[in-house]
């Protein structure tokens, strides 16, 4: 036997919403699937036969039903999810480019990326030398190419 759940009494308002968007077929699964666990939950079934019926895990039946205690029908709603931070910011890119279009180092004909990698490293910036790239590749720049937009001596 699993954890006892505090019965949930959704309205009438609540209960019709959820029908609807359980009905129509323009939300997406996840959605649906806690509406559907809602509405099982407020019929007062278990949750292993909640899981059963919508399937999925009693995890997330436990899960839906602690949101909807403490954010109503915002239980329905996908949490933010942060991802990963930038690792190249505009500062970064702008340097970048600032770089390529200038002169190239004594002893060298062009930048090439490695060489650009290590300025930027020089500058207190951490990057790889693939991140360097990826940006000259999105501003369209070349270190080598003649329309680079550095200007010729």
């Amino acid at each position: 036997m699993g954890k006892r759940l505090d019965k949930v009494a959704l309205s009438a308002a609540e209960t019709a919403a959820l029908d609807k968007l359980v009905s129509k077929g323009k939300h997406a699964a996840r959605k649906v699937k806690r509406a559907q666990i809602l509405l099982h939950l407020d019929k007062g079934r278990q949750p292993r036969a909640i899981a059963g019926a919508v399937g999925v895990s009693l995890a997330t039946v436990y899960n839906v039903h602690g949101r909807y205690l403490s954010c109503k029908l915002g239980a329905l709603e996908e949490k933010p999810r942060p991802g990963q931070p930038r690792k190249v910011t505009p500062e970064v890119e702008a340097a970048v480019t600032r770089i390529a279009c200038s002169q190239a180092p004594e002893g060298h004909a062009r930048w090439t990326v490695a060489l650009l990698n290590e300025r930027i490293v020089q500058l207190g910036y951490q990057v790889h030398d693939e991140s360097v790239r990826q940006v000259l590749k999105k501003a369209s720049s070349s270190p080598g190419s003649k329309s680079s937009g550095a200007s010729a001596k």
